[in-house]
């Protein structure tokens, strides 16, 4: 899709079923970065329950597991950002949520990869107006990639 892929690092710290590949996710995230120069570099780290809730707990203070954390890369002053972070997911908490909301499996995958990946260019959802605002942006990124509105 771009010439990001090579700027993209993709882990998996599982194998289940149902998980996208690599080039899906770098498909995905790149979409997420087409405003972007391509100097940008992240990783997308697929993890199961226990990884994805002891960095809830240590970095949010919140018990559980979730769908998707962003980590942003902190930028030193004077120096041109090209890291942006860190995008990690868990891939149970994904397919029970795509199974509970009716949605595609892939689907979901690429929505929360895009999701993470906007966070990370620091887009939010914590204000009403934020919320809309990401919304919008992760359902038309979706939609140039097939997919139906997430929400």
């Amino acid at each position: 899709m771009s010439n990001l892929e090579q700027h993209i690092d993709v882990q998996y710290a599982l194998n289940a079923a149902g998980m996208p590949t690599a080039g899906q996710i770098r498909d995905w995230a790149a979409m997420a970065l087409q405003e972007r120069s391509a100097d940008a570099e992240l990783t997308v780290r697929i993890v199961d329950e226990a990884e994805i809730t002891a960095l809830n707990r240590q970095f949010r203070a919140k018990d559980g597991a979730t769908n998707v954390l962003s980590f942003p890369h902190e930028q030193l002053p004077g120096i041109a950002p090209s890291l942006l972070g860190d995008v990690v997911i868990c891939a149970p908490v994904v397919a029970s949520e795509a199974v509970a909301q009716g949605k595609s499996l892939e689907a979901h995958w690429a929505h929360m990869v895009i999701h993470g990946v906007l966070h990370l260019l620091g887009h939010a959802h914590h204000l009403d107006a934020e919320a809309r605002e990401m919304e919008e942006l992760e359902t038309g990124l979706l939609a140039a990639l097939g997919f139906p509105d997430p929400y």
